[in-house]
């Protein structure tokens, strides 16, 4: 008979957070995931996570994993990953093609990838035609608010604590007001002066198209890696115009998914960087779609990573199977988001947690996502 799905667990888990915080959207006061358990007749099972984007209630996905999703793979070779992302694709487009609906597909893909990994008895980067690096630099994604406003010496001085923890790219949350983002930049600017390190801003679209290329002008001299996420998703034109007036390289596409939609991003030349969710944008399935549509148009990928270590886990595994975009002996490499906000579902939720050596992350090895997950930590959590 072969193995066969039998059966697909939702895991929703909540955690309180004993202080806020805010990105330029809202304040966050507690983090969540939406996890699933993927069960096989032979004993295998695999991990994979619908993350929950900006602040979106994790249930919804949840829903659609178990009314639209879970249906159709009972009783299916987890094996046929191509066939099965397009089976899901398919029966949801009407109601589908974005958001929940794409983040449902993506949990489910990444856990089917993490059965195959252990079927095959190798790790998911080799299923993916091997690493084209086995280890990869992350940086450190912080300077959250816990104000709102006025805390330029604050975020200066957590700038300092990122770089003494080991990071030298670090990336910047701004859309908190043109002048107040000018004051904190400036303040971390001062602090990390002399120290060899990249900065790269986030304003979350928290501007117009006018108030969006102001700050990139303001910032000019800074030498970012990236702006990213200048304006809202929809405003394709404002992305074009963008990276057409400013120097600094234009990345996008946390909230855009599978190869359809980045397809409308990179034929209208709107980004430099494209940056799919592996939790959001269709999964390890679609990434790899959305890598190879990159590649012909000289875009280059760097996945969004805000989710649990089970996103870690499959985000590392495909960075490391990225082709550079602009072949050179000395060529750029995509780099790991390294969140550094509060979150219970990274260090906590792994038995086996990711650790920085000499400011990189090695690629585990190991078959599959590489991972040891703690059910305690899930038990602890678990709200469904």
């Amino acid at each position: 008979m072969g193995i066969k799905i039998t059966d697909i667990i939702i895991h929703i888990i909540k955690s309180e957070l004993d202080v806020p915080f805010a990105f330029s959207q809202g304040w966050v006061n507690k983090r969540s995931a939406t996890l699933v358990e993927i069960k096989t007749s032979d004993g295998l099972s695999g991990w994979g996570e619908a993350f929950c984007q900006g602040l979106e209630p994790p249930e919804i996905s949840a829903a659609v994993i178990s009314s639209a999703l879970k249906p159709l793979l009972l009783n299916q070779s987890p094996l046929d990953i191509e066939v099965l992302w397009h089976k899901m694709y398919n029966a949801t487009r009407d109601f589908g093609r974005k958001g929940s609906v794409i983040s449902g597909i993506s949990a489910i893909d990444i856990a089917l990838w993490d059965i195959a990994g252990q079927f095959y008895n190798q790790p998911i980067y080799q299923l993916l035609g091997g690493a084209f690096r086995k280890e990869i630099k992350p940086y450190a994604t912080g300077f959250y608010r816990i104000k709102g406003q006025g805390e330029a010496k604050r975020l200066a001085e957590e700038a300092v604590t990122h770089f003494e923890n080991g990071f030298d790219h670090m990336k910047v949350k701004l859309g908190f007001g043109l002048k107040d983002d000018v004051e904190c930049m400036q303040a971390i600017k001062n602090v990390l002066a002399g120290k060899d390190v990249t900065l790269m801003i986030d304003t979350n679209h928290a501007y117009g198209t006018s108030e969006a290329l102001q700050l990139g002008q303001a910032l000019r001299d800074y030498e970012l890696r990236w702006y990213e996420e200048p304006v809202v998703p929809e405003n394709v034109n404002g992305y074009v115009e963008l990276r057409s007036k400013l120097h600094t390289p234009i990345a996008g596409g946390e909230n855009e998914h599978t190869l359809f939609g980045f397809r409308n991003l990179f034929e209208n030349g709107a980004v430099d960087i494209a940056q799919p969710d592996i939790g959001s944008c269709g999964g390890i399935t679609a990434t790899k779609h959305i890598i190879n549509l990159a590649h012909s148009f000289g875009i280059e990928v760097n996945p969004h990573v805000w989710g649990s270590a089970i996103a870690q886990a499959a985000s590392i595994q495909v960075i490391a199977s990225i082709p550079t975009t602009h072949h050179s002996i000395f060529a750029r490499s995509p780099i790991l988001e390294y969140d550094q906000s509060s979150h219970p579902f990274r260090r906590e939720l792994l038995n086996n947690p990711f650790n920085l050596k000499d400011g990189m992350i090695n690629v585990s090895l190991q078959p599959g996502l590489g991972i040891d997950v703690n059910m305690d930590t899930i038990k602890k959590y678990k709200t469904n």
